[in-house]
């Protein structure tokens, strides 16, 4: 085990690639079950994960409670890499029959299936609970498509003026 502080060790997994737990496609996946397991049985797409996951982890931006990563400036540069991970979180939870790909409106969806939400139920992490408090406070705010796309727009007009003014040196 990592003292506290230091960065651990990035694991080799099948093809020879090496992956960090942070941010990788098992941890990304577990936040959007978490995401999936408060909206069942109602499906999300991949917008409305990929805008909410942002709400879930910088919630303190939008007057929700206290964000679980902090806050750095190119945080908004996040949303290019989501939806890749996300994507590949997906990939990992409908393998482990956890979620489940479902035609809905708006074309294709994603749903926990009768299992997500049990499992997330038995993981007692604190991170966890800290992220299932954040996503029921995101899907009751924003957790409609019209609302996603909202939040996927402040954020890119947050980090636009907020590099024009870092570039200006008001940042």
């Amino acid at each position: 085990m990592s003292p506290p502080g230091e960065r651990r060790p990035p694991y080799l997994v099948p093809g020879g690639r090496t992956v960090t737990p942070l941010n990788s496609p098992l941890e990304v996946g577990v936040r959007a079950l978490v995401l999936l397991a408060e909206s069942h049985p109602r499906p999300l797409d991949l917008a409305q994960l990929v805008a909410l996951d942002y709400l879930v982890l910088h919630s303190g931006e939008f007057d929700g409670p206290h964000s679980l990563h902090p806050d750095l400036p190119a945080r908004a540069g996040e949303l290019g890499r989501k939806r890749e991970l996300l994507e590949q979180g997906l990939l990992v939870l409908i393998r482990a029959g956890l979620a489940d790909i479902v035609s809905g409106e708006g074309g294709l969806m994603y749903a926990a299936t009768e299992t997500g939400p049990t499992f997330v139920e038995v993981l007692e992490a604190p991170y966890v609970t800290s992220l299932r408090e954040r996503a029921e406070w995101a899907l009751h705010h924003y957790g409609s498509p019209a609302h996603a796309r909202s939040v996927t727009n402040q954020i890119i007009n947050r980090a636009s003026s907020g590099s024009a003014s870092e570039r200006a040196g008001h940042g």
